[in-house]
């Protein structure tokens, strides 16, 4: 519950700006009625996740303009939407990881360098004791390993930031609402915090007396006063974020570039 809030108050989302609000399977569902723009969008908004996809299988960067395995994997996301079904139980996104998956494979063993591409791949095999092993359950038990382990990573640092954020009297249920409800005023205000958090001289202040250093940071940015503390919360909890030992948590902040110059008196 506390991750969906920390989501929401930094507005994350996945994949892109573009993406409806709608979950992956509802809009599958319109596709499957007959909505063709809808698929080529949903096509369009999972295109770096389909390269990611690709890109672990073949545990390389896979080049969406350049190579075979990213056209195979496109396909098979299409292939996907049309197979898929809600009654199976399983998220889409997992079903078409899978059959992006198989279609790869089917691509290699007609290529005869399945063995050169992927190490140790689906095939069973014989371990040096004589027994056979499923390579692919192997590298599946790891996969799960990992989650569970990038799980309790998170939870520690969610247990962390909710503990330095109770000392300047914020909650997380309280972030969710004051978050900015337009991106671009959400980035502005997130370029604001990742200047706070870079300046030494004032995250000292902001945490030695538990205030915003609103004239500072009026000079440093050139944004309004009325901005900064009308955004006050959002601000000292970001800064926080960039400034503290939260990689995960600053995943979640995405990579846009801030724009805090052209739009900050507006955020």
């Amino acid at each position: 519950m506390l991750l969906v809030l920390i989501k929401r108050f930094l507005g994350w989302r996945k994949p892109g700006a573009g993406e409806s609000a709608a979950s992956p399977e509802e809009r599958i569902f319109q596709i499957q009625q007959g909505d063709a723009e809808l698929r080529n969008q949903l096509i369009t908004d999972y295109q770096p996740y389909i390269a990611r996809v690709a890109g672990r299988f073949c545990k390389r960067y896979v080049d969406p303009a350049r190579d075979d395995e990213y056209s195979i994997a496109l396909e098979a996301f299409n292939e996907a939407i049309d197979s898929y079904s809600a009654d199976a139980g399983r998220s889409f996104l997992g079903f078409a990881e899978t059959v992006i998956r198989r279609r790869l494979i089917d691509h290699f063993r007609k290529e005869e360098r399945f063995g050169q591409q992927i190490p140790y791949s689906a095939f069973d095999t014989e371990d040096e004791e004589e027994q056979v092993v499923n390579p692919a359950e192997i590298r599946e038990s790891v996969a799960r390993y990992e989650a569970a382990r990038a799980a309790e990573e998170r939870r520690l640092e969610i247990a962390l930031y909710s503990e330095e954020l109770s000392a300047f009297g914020i909650t997380f249920r309280e972030l969710a609402g004051c978050a900015p409800k337009h991106a671009d005023s959400r980035r502005a205000l997130i370029g604001i915090a990742r200047r706070l958090a870079e300046n030494e001289a004032l995250m000292e202040q902001l945490r030695g007396k538990g205030l915003l250093p609103i004239k500072e940071l009026m000079q440093l940015t050139e944004v309004s006063r009325k901005t900064l503390e009308r955004n006050r919360k959002y601000l000292i909890a970001v800064a926080l974020i960039f400034a503290g030992p939260y990689p995960c948590l600053r995943d979640y902040l995405g990579h846009g570039a801030p724009d805090y110059e052209r739009s900050g008196n507006d955020a």
